[in-house]
């Protein structure tokens, strides 16, 4: 039987629009309340303005550097720049778009990271036959498990959020999209960037579709995006909770200040209420090869290209290192959450690998490094290329 809402209604809530918002909030099926991660990417991304839409001569702009940018790190890497068989078309989209897109490309990812977290601890489940249990602790236990999914969820949607608010394109972070051909690129953030280091918009424009275009037909080969997949699930499902961290930090926090109670939703040490494992550690290393190689690649393809395209390509190389070194939030968090070292000394290690390779064995030598799984290059490797070039002579 329907109880009566108050005002002689079926739904209990009805009226009550509030409370009936809350009661979907904390009744989302899955381990991430994704709605919630939604709302909240796309409020910091645009900080709640509305968002005008791409300009036709702009978007055409766009798809002209694309099939230029197309040509020409096919010729220069040999690799076929497509993962469908079709062309790559530049997509351009709004900060709002992005977010999107992203939190729908992490969230195998992310939902791996909630599963993870929401394991028991061995040893800690409750003895439901006990008649001394606390009742209280069982429902604080409750409320634990339906505030997992709430605060997951807002935590992606501010990280996705911070990201969508500097990325160039899809590639800003060196993850697998879904095979499509379709690169997302995002005008305002790349207009703003040539505004502020008064460069050519096209220049900016050209270097970002050549960066986006090379990462697209590294992750277009199935062993790498093989590769790079497993690494990632590895690593993000090997974090253990930590109960005690969440405690611990809300206890010195004034919740009644909204800026105290911010930072404790973007602090990834507290609510993830994560700990490292050592199992971890072997797959961090890892993983962080295969990204320096990776984007040590992709860099030295844009140089070779680059220079070739772009007139101010000195000054905006140097632009874009100064940026790299100004990691923001977003960034922060996603180093902590998937184990990806995107500081500068990531680039230069990647950049060491890549020109010791062409140092030894020229651009030819270089080629083979994304022929099968079996030339992807380990930790050790990565460090000392010509042990690289020294096992692929042997095998």
């Amino acid at each position: 039987m329907s109880v009566p809402g108050p005002f002689g209604g079926g739904d209990p809530f009805e009226g009550m629009p509030i409370f009936r918002d809350l009661a979907k909030m904390f009744t989302a099926s899955g381990p991430v309340n994704w709605e919630i991660a939604k709302q909240v990417a796309l409020w910091v991304a645009t900080e709640g303005a509305a968002e005008s839409n791409v300009e036709p001569v702009r978007r055409i702009r766009f798809e002209e550097l694309a099939r230029v940018g197309e040509m020409h790190v096919a010729e220069t890497t040999g690799l076929s720049t497509s993962a469908t068989g079709r062309s790559v078309t530049a997509v351009p989209v709004g900060r709002s778009q992005w977010a999107l897109a992203a939190i729908d490309a992490y969230r195998p990812l992310l939902e791996r990271l909630a599963t993870a977290l929401s394991a028991t601890p061995e040893g800690d489940a409750p003895d439901e036959a006990d008649p001394s249990a606390d009742p209280t602790m069982a429902l604080l236990g409750n409320l634990g498990q339906m505030m997992g999914p709430v605060m997951l969820g807002m935590q992606s949607g501010f990280t996705v959020g911070h990201l969508a608010r500097s990325a160039f394109g899809q590639y800003g972070l060196p993850i697998p999209r879904p095979p499509s051909d379709e690169l997302l690129v995002v005008p305002e953030t790349i207009d703003a960037f040539a505004s502020a280091w008064s460069l050519p918009a096209d220049d900016v424009a050209l270097w970002v579709e050549l960066s986006e275009i090379t990462h697209h037909a590294v992750f277009a080969r199935p062993h790498v995006r093989a590769r790079l997949d497993e690494l990632l699930s590895a690593y993000v499902g090997g974090f253990r909770p930590d109960p005690s961290a969440l405690e611990g930090k809300l206890d010195s926090v004034d919740l009644a200040n909204p800026a105290a109670l911010q930072d404790v939703l973007g602090d990834p040490e507290v609510l993830l209420g994560a700990m490292q494992t050592p199992e971890q550690q072997e797959t961090l290393a890892r993983l962080e090869a295969l990204v320096a190689a990776i984007e040590g690649y992709v860099d030295h393809v844009v140089d070779t290209v680059g220079r070739r395209l772009i007139s101010s390509f000195g000054p905006l190389t140097e632009a874009l290192r100064r940026q790299r070194v100004e990691r923001g939030d977003g960034d922060k968090f996603v180093e902590r959450l998937f184990g990806l070292e995107l500081g500068q000394a990531q680039y230069d290690r990647g950049a060491a690998f890549i020109g010791g390779v062409v140092e030894r064995a020229g651009e030819d030598g270089l080629a083979r490094l994304w022929h099968s799984a079996r030339e992807l290059p380990t930790p050790a490797e990565v460090d000392a290329p010509g042990l690289w070039l020294a096992r692929l002579e042997f095998d």
